[in-house]
């Protein structure tokens, strides 16, 4: 019978990359890590040990602790968390159980330098339409819940990123853009190793919004006119994002859950 402070890696799967999935908290040893330096998407790096000084970093958050088998580590560091009044739970099977399900990982070994409060910090161009959205999307939901995202002036761009430690993202002749006829979205699903099909249905759907290629997908056109849409609404880029998020939510959970589902008023009458 499992743990009532458990949560299995199916039930841990259906929540990750959505707003409400909880925070993912990764205590796996340094040597366990070094073994597969990947991460389950949105997972943050802890210190098992160090759990009574970082516990309070998660207060008001729901949290799955995660180590390499879901053992003593893990359960540990949750209990700490319990015993600071947070909402924990560990993963049953640890990393190994996600492992050996064939679940996404995170290849860390693109990831941006950290800052100071380990998170990190992105970028790119003013007023963003498209890419410049489903890109902090991807890597709020999938990668670091807690990157800072920075819009400055096109011509600014890559000053800021020297000056202030910042990774330059969705601009010319850098890591983080388009290639070819790929956007950067494509980009960074394929450099994070994230090659689910929702997440590849999506990136068809921004690919034509973003490059005037309304063919690639039926649905483009109408994220193109949303996100036009979103970029008149609001002045400042940081409230775009924040709105825009449910934007992307919404189609991340259609691609996954309701990508065949059709809808018809009036219903057909049947004959009699």
């Amino acid at each position: 019978m499992p743990s009532p402070t458990e949560i299995s890696v199916s039930q841990l799967a259906r929540l990750v990359g959505q707003a409400n999935a909880p925070t993912i908290v990764d205590v796996r040893t340094d040597g366990d890590y070094a073994e597969d330096p990947r991460l389950i998407p949105g997972s943050l790096r802890r210190n098992a040990q160090d759990a009574a000084t970082w516990a309070h970093d998660f207060a008001g958050s729901n949290v799955v602790v995660i180590c390499q088998r879901g053992m003593k580590l893990s359960q540990g560091a949750a209990a700490w968390l319990r015993h600071e009044g947070i909402a924990a739970e560990t993963l049953a099977g640890g990393f190994e159980g996600w492992q050996a399900s064939a679940l996404p990982l995170v290849n860390t070994s693109k990831l941006p330098p950290r800052d100071g409060a380990g998170r990190t910090v992105w970028v790119t161009r003013a007023r963003p339409k498209i890419d410049r959205i489903a890109c902090p999307w991807l890597i709020r939901r999938f990668v670091d819940p807690k990157a800072v995202f920075l819009f400055v002036a096109p011509s600014e761009v890559m000053a800021v990123a020297d000056r202030f430690g910042a990774t330059p993202f969705d601009v010319d002749d850098v890591f983080w853009s388009h290639r070819g006829e790929l956007c950067t979205f494509d980009t960074m699903l394929s450099e994070f190793g994230l090659n689910e099909p929702p997440l590849q249905r999506l990136a068809a759907i921004v690919r034509g919004a973003d490059t005037a290629r309304l063919d690639l997908a039926p649905e483009a056109a109408g994220l193109l006119a949303v996100s036009l849409g979103y970029s008149r609404m609001f002045k400042e880029d940081l409230a775009q994002l924040d709105a825009a998020m449910a934007i992307y939510d919404a189609m991340y959970r259609w691609a996954r859950d309701a990508g065949d589902e059709t809808h018809n008023w009036p219903t057909p009458r049947k004959k009699t």
